[in-house]
């Protein structure tokens, strides 16, 4: 870029991202001055308004709206270049990291992955941030060094399969559906559920479990995400499926039962990690996506299988799919 100070990108990028000069001043920490006087540096540069004004907001030129992905992906291998050492050592790195992570895969990881930061790295420092606002765009990556999210909802990157949980109905100990051992989806839709809500038109394979059968829930409850479910039923009369392990979890501090489904009624959900594919053969990023991996290969010694009270099936007659569930322990999923 002739002419042009790359130290002005950062800010073009954040420009682009927030459209408010006094929203980029605040993200960047400079005044608004500042920000307004690089913005009109900006504009010569590029002889084009960038941000016109429409009402109180403003918006992108179509220009603007193609540099957006031109800009995300120089910052991006800049921060790589940045960041490039002939060796990468754990040991002795005082690198930090950033995984963003959905407040259900925050709960199972974080205590084995610190465990073995404590062990291996113990000057790294690993940012978990919430994965609530991202889309999993490859722009994103200029801000996060990798994202834990579900298969299935299109995230760009290169990605690895890290581990598969189950679906289970939890409720308060004392809520009536529990005096009965044999229960059918039927039975689960008459009484009031929580739900969690990820953003407008997304299904959960719980969600698709009762929607592929034409059955719909009584929606009581609807909470950002899985993980206040468990505690939102307690001393309730309302259901809510959550990922098994959560569950477990938090079984161990709430008055809560676990209903397993049988297995003809199973809905999974496969977390994997997603990265830039610029990262791939990075060291740094390589031995993060490691520690990860290793930190969901421990899962099982966490959450082992038990026997729920209670069983849900589709059909209350079919004995063979009323028996207890004996899944094996979860490991870590080798990826594609």
């Amino acid at each position: 870029m002739k002419n042009l100070d790359l130290n002005l990108l950062p800010q073009l990028q954040v420009l682009l991202e927030l459209r408010n000069v006094s929203r980029a001043a605040d993200r960047l920490q400079l005044s608004q001055p500042a920000t307004s006087a690089a913005l009109s540096r900006l504009r010569r540069h590029f002889d084009d308004e960038l941000l016109v004004r429409n009402g109180r907001t403003h918006d992108l030129t179509p220009f603007a709206t193609s540099l957006v992905p031109l800009i995300d992906e120089a910052i991006l291998h800049v921060q790589r270049a940045t960041r490039v050492r002939s060796g990468f050592d754990a040991a002795t790195s005082e690198r930090g990291f950033v995984i963003a992570a959905s407040d259900y895969a925050a709960a199972l990881i974080v205590g084995p992955l610190r465990g073995i930061l404590k062990e291996e790295a113990s000057h790294i420092t690993v940012d978990v941030v919430p994965t609530s606002g991202l889309q999993g765009t490859m722009a994103e990556y200029t801000k996060i060094d990798l994202l834990v999210g579900p298969t299935g909802y299109r995230m760009q990157g290169d990605s690895k399969q890290l581990f598969r949980d189950n679906f289970v109905a939890v409720a308060d100990v004392n809520n009536e559906i529990l005096q009965s051992p044999r229960l059918s989806l039927h039975d689960l839709v008459a009484v009031p559920h929580a739900v969690g809500y990820f953003g407008e038109g997304i299904s959960t394979p719980a969600d698709k479990l009762f929607e592929s059968r034409g059955l719909r829930r009584q929606v009581a409850a609807v909470v950002a995400g899985f993980l206040s479910l468990p505690l939102l039923v307690e001393g309730t009369d309302l259901l809510a499926l959550v990922p098994r392990m959560l569950a477990i979890k938090a079984q161990r501090g709430a008055n809560i039962a676990v209903l397993e489904f049988s297995e003809k009624l199973e809905a999974s959900l496969i977390e994997a990690m997603y990265w830039h594919p610029s990262l791939t053969e990075d060291p740094a990023n390589t031995w993060l996506r490691s520690v990860v991996q290793r930190a969901c290969s421990r899962l099982h010694e966490h959450f082992p299988p038990t026997e729920c009270p209670v069983l849900v099936s589709g059909d209350t007659e079919n004995e063979d799919a009323l028996w207890p569930n004996t899944e094996q322990p979860i490991d870590g999923l080798d990826g594609p």
